[in-house]
């Protein structure tokens, strides 16, 4: 079965499947359960929409995934646990990757090895390690980075 994928900006109207995508995707990976409730993760993202680059995979005209970047870093990168080994992760971060071709670091906790491993195969580099005392979760967390074409 042939399913559609569509790469594009993200809107305001998607806020709450964005939240929705991000408490699915962080509650089933290995790394820490958010702390933040639902209503402040929205305003959070509604208002991270105006300042940084957001885009969302859909499959079949539903948001599956999204990016959200800034110039030098990803900040986000979430594939609802449904969709994830479709390739929606890998397109969106080839997006990133055409969009910032100077390079771009991102976290990610140490205990989300599925995580890590796929940044690896996508080239990105583990550049340093942290006890986790400067994130919110105060958990371990491993800087990767890409350094570009």
């Amino acid at each position: 079965m042939n399913r559609q994928v569509v790469l594009r900006p993200a809107e305001p109207a998607d806020v709450p499947d964005l939240v929705a995508l991000q408490v699915a995707a962080r509650a089933a990976a290995p790394m820490p359960a958010n702390i933040h409730p639902d209503d402040r993760i929205h305003d959070f993202l509604a208002g991270r929409l105006r300042r940084d680059e957001v885009w969302v995979a859909e499959l079949d005209g539903a948001v599956a995934a999204y990016a959200r970047f800034t110039r030098t870093w990803l900040d986000d990168l979430y594939v609802h646990p449904d969709h994830q080994g479709a390739g929606l992760g890998g397109a969106l971060l080839d997006l990133v990757k055409s969009l910032r071709p100077d390079g771009f670091g991102l976290w990610v906790f140490e205990s989300n090895e599925p995580a890590r491993r796929f940044y690896a195969r996508q080239g990105l580099v583990e550049t340093e390690r942290t006890d986790g005392s400067a994130n919110e979760e105060r958990r371990p967390d491993v800087r990767m980075e890409w350094f570009g074409d």
